[in-house]
């Protein structure tokens, strides 16, 4: 009645017999339970601009830049949708996805047109979490391959481990070799980043002591992305963690032909320029503050 037939909420709850109330929750419920996805598919000038100079100022296959209401609004929930409508359209049978973690990719979840691909399989890139939490590796790797009931393969182990000694035995002795030989014949690596400022929060799994984000800043990191801390040029700094993480290591995620980086707020500039080097991303999904400003900082240096 509301989405079709365009009927007024009240005049729903006259048909119902229920107050104005219980239908605006019902039509909430329906949004949550992914019953009613709503898309927008109207360009604006100003965003198709931002797209065509962050594929021309970055080497970019593709720029997808997501509207914001306010500049100063969250832009995680315009980035979601706008990763969940890309990999709707970008998932086939008989790809092989290496897939990253945090807030804005588990976020897209919602936004994914669920469907089923043959021989699809989604690899996660990072060791597991030692406490359960709404965003970890294992959670959005399974919850992703599930949506389009494919197989998934984890790495479960902690994101960091004590030494390099123990991520060797861990990969070699511990039956974990072949989710990594799978990493080196990858159609697509699906990623985020995080910035320097957080990798000490809950959020970013907590795997860091604010000594560490600290030496790490002193080091020139701007950010990480699954662990790898990296400075503003893309180089990976010069810190113990880099060696210690349990996951796929980079040269292996630029080896996809497909590199999908999708993220963005003003604490992640200077992780999103450096990423740009790091990775070398074929596809970056933003929202219009952060394309703004990675366009300015180059700009201006």
């Amino acid at each position: 009645m509301y989405f079709v037939e365009q009927m007024t909420q009240n005049e729903i709850a006259d048909v119902l017999g229920v107050g104005r109330v219980t239908i605006v929750r019902m039509l909430a419920d329906a949004r949550a339970r992914n019953e009613v996805k709503i898309s927008i598919e109207s360009e604006l000038s100003e965003i198709v601009r931002l797209e065509r100079a962050l594929e021309k100022t970055f080497g970019l296959q593709q720029a997808l830049v997501a509207p914001l209401s306010t500049p100063d609004a969250d832009p995680i929930p315009a980035i979601s949708a706008k990763t969940g409508s890309f990999l709707s359209d970008t998932m086939k049978s008989g790809m092989r996805v290496g897939v990253g973690w945090g807030q804005t990719l588990f976020s897209s979840l919602p936004f994914i047109s669920a469907k089923s691909l043959t021989d699809f399989k989604v690899i996660s890139l990072l060791g597991g979490v030692g406490v359960v939490r709404r965003y970890n590796p294992a959670e959005f790797a399974w919850r992703f391959a599930q949506i389009f009931q494919g197989d998934g393969y984890l790495i479960p182990t902690p994101a960091v481990v004590d030494s390099v000694e123990t991520k060797i035995a861990l990969v070699e002795r511990c039956g974990l070799q072949e989710v990594f030989e799978m990493a080196n014949v990858l159609d697509a690596v699906l990623l985020s980043v995080g910035g320097i400022a957080s990798a000490t929060t809950f959020s970013r799994g907590g795997f860091l002591k604010e000594a560490d984000r600290e030496a790490l800043l002193a080091r020139g990191a701007v950010g990480d992305l699954l662990f790898h801390f990296f400075d503003r040029n893309g180089d990976l700094v010069d810190h113990p963690v880099n060696s210690h993480v349990m996951s796929v290591d980079v040269d292996r995620l630029r080896a996809a032909p497909i590199r999908i980086l999708t993220s963005g707020g003003a604490e992640k500039t200077e992780a999103l320029l450096g990423a740009m080097n790091l990775i070398a991303p074929t596809i970056l999904i933003t929202d219009e503050e952060s394309a703004r400003r990675m366009l300015e900082a180059v700009s201006g240096s």
